[in-house]
C-alpha cells in the first residue's frame, strides 16, 4: 500500500507532521480528516531512484502547456463552475504528468482553503512568478477569468514565436548534422584505406595531403584527450559564466554582436515589453510588474538597466525617461511607452511594441537564416572538397611520375 507524507495544522493550530498509509490520495486526505488534521500538503513517497529517474525524464511544462491549461481553467471559471471542480477538470484533461499531478496539488490546497496564487506559488517553478502574480490580482480585484485570459493570450504568443524561430532553425541543423556525419564518415573509414594506400607509395607527399594525415592520425589516436579538453573547457566555460563579472561580460559581448547583437536586442525588447504590458493590464502595480518583467530578460546588463529603472520609477520619474537614459532599448520601446504614460494606456503601447519587435525578431532570423545556408553550404563543400583533392592530388602526380 502506498506511503503518504503529510504536512497539517489541527483544531488548535499546531504544526502536524508525518507519514501514514493508504490506498490513494483521496483516502489518506480521508484520514487526516478523521484524525482533525487540515493538511497544507500531502504526497506521495517515492523511492529515491525512481524520484531521480521521474525527474530525468519528466517532459518539461513547455508554454503551449501553460497556455493550454490557462485557456481552459480561463473558459471554466468564466462559466460559473466553481474553481475546485475547474481545476478538477483541467487536470483530467492534462497531457503532461507534471503538470497535471501539479494541478491535482493546486486542487486539493484550494478545497482546504487556500487561495489559488499561492497554491500555484508552493508548486516551485511549474508556475512561473509573472503566472502566480497575475492570478493573485485576479483574485483580489475579483476578474479572475478576465486575468486568465490574459495569461493564455500571453503565453500563446510565447509558445507560437518560439515555433516559428524553431522551425526556422530546423533546416540549417539538419544541414550542419548531415554535413558533420559525412566528414566523420570520409575520415574514420575511407581516409584509413586511402591512407595506407599512399604510404605504401614511398614518396614524399603534397601538403594537403600530409595535413589530411596527420589530422586523421590525432583524432584516432588522441580522441580521448580532445574529449576531455573539450569537456574541461566547456566545465570552465560554464563556471565562468556562473560568476557575476562573467555573466556580465558575457552579455555585454553578446549585445555588440554583429546581427546578432541586433536580434539579441530585438528578442529581448519584445519579452520585456510583452511581459510588463501584460502584468500592466492585468493591474499589477509598475514597480512590482518591471521587478517580474526583469528576470525574462536573460541579459544581465539588460536586468541591471531594470533595476535602475525600476528604483527610479519608485522616485516618481517616468519609465520612458529611464528606459531612454539607459542607451540599451530600442527608441520605439521608450517612444512608445513615453506616448502611454501620457495618455493612460501604457499596457496598450507596450504590447504594441511586443508585437513590432518580435516581428522584427522574426525578420532577422529570417534573413541571419538565408545568410547562414549559402555559407554552410560553403563550408561543409570545402570541407569535403579539400578531403578528395587531398586523396587525389598524390595519386595523380604518381600518375604523371610514371608517365
Amino acid at each position: 500500500m502506498p506511503i503518504f507524507s503529510y504536512i497539517g495544522f489541527d483544531a488548535a493550530g499546531a504544526r502536524k507532521s508525518g507519514t501514514l498509509e493508504a490506498s490513494g490520495r483521496s483516502s489518506a486526505l480521508g484520514q487526516l480528516r478523521e484524525r482533525g488534521i487540515y493538511p497544507t500538503e500531502v504526497s506521495e513517497q517515492t523511492p529515491a531512484a525512481t524520484q531521480r529517474r521521474a525527474r530525468l525524464f519528466a517532459r518539461r511544462v513547455s508554454s503551449m502547456d501553460l497556455a493550454t491549461t490557462t485557456r481552459q481553467l480561463a473558459t471554466l471559471v468564466g462559466a460559473g463552475i466553481p474553481l475546485d471542480e475547474a481545476l478538477a477538470t483541467v487536470g483530467e484533461q492534462q497531457e503532461n504528468p507534471q503538470l497535471q499531478r501539479a494541478t491535482e496539488r493546486v486542487r486539493d490546497m484550494v478545497i482546504q482553503g487556500s487561495e489559488l496564487h499561492a497554491a500555484l506559488a508552493s508548486q516551485g517553478k511549474i508556475f512561473p512568478e509573472l503566472f502566480t502574480n497575475m492570478v493573485a490580482v485576479g483574485e483580489s480585484g475579483g476578474n479572475l477569468d478576465k486575468v486568465l485570459e490574459q495569461l493564455a493570450d500571453y503565453y500563446e504568443d510565447a509558445a507560437r514565436i518560439a515555433a516559428r524561430i524553431l522551425a526556422a532553425m530546423i533546416y540549417p541543423v539538419l544541414m550542419a548534422a548531415i554535413g558533420v556525419a559525412v566528414l566523420f564518415l570520409l575520415i574514420a573509414f575511407v581516409l584509413p584505406k586511402v591512407t595506407r594506400m599512399l604510404e605504401d607509395m614511398d614518396r614524399a607527399l603534397p601538403w594537403p595531403t600530409a595535413l589530411l594525415i596527420g589530422t586523421s592520425d590525432l583524432l584516432a589516436q588522441w580522441w580521448w584527450l580532445l574529449l576531455l579538453a573539450g569537456g574541461a573547457a566547456a566545465v570552465a566555460w560554464s563556471r565562468y559564466l556562473r560568476t557575476p563579472a562573467g555573466r556580465l561580460r558575457y552579455d555585454r559581448f553578446r549585445l555588440r554582436l554583429p546581427l546578432f547583437g541586433r536580434l539579441s536586442l530585438e528578442l529581448a525588447a519584445a519579452r520585456f515589453a510583452r511581459t510588463l504590458g501584460t502584468l500592466i493590464r492585468a493591474g499589477v502595480p509598475l514597480p512590482k510588474a518591471l521587478e517580474i518583467s526583469r528576470g525574462l530578460l536573460g541579459n544581465r546588463v539588460l536586468q541591471e538597466a531594470i533595476d535602475r529603472t525600476a528604483v527610479a520609477v519608485r522616485e516618481g520619474e517616468s519609465l520612458a525617461e529611464t528606459l531612454r537614459r539607459s542607451g540599451l532599448f530600442p527608441p520605439l520601446l521608450t517612444r512608445l511607452a513615453a506616448v502611454g504614460e501620457k495618455s493612460g494606456h501604457l499596457d496598450a503601447m507596450l504590447l504594441r511594441a511586443a508585437a513590432s519587435y518580435e516581428q522584427q525578431a522574426e525578420l532577422t532570423i529570417g534573413s541571419l537564416l538565408a545568410l547562414l545556408q549559402p555559407i554552410m553550404i560553403l563550408v561543409m563543400g570545402g570541407a569535403v572538397a579539400f578531403i578528395v583533392f587531398a586523396i587525389l592530388l598524390p595519386i595523380f602526380e604518381a600518375s604523371s611520375g610514371f608517365g
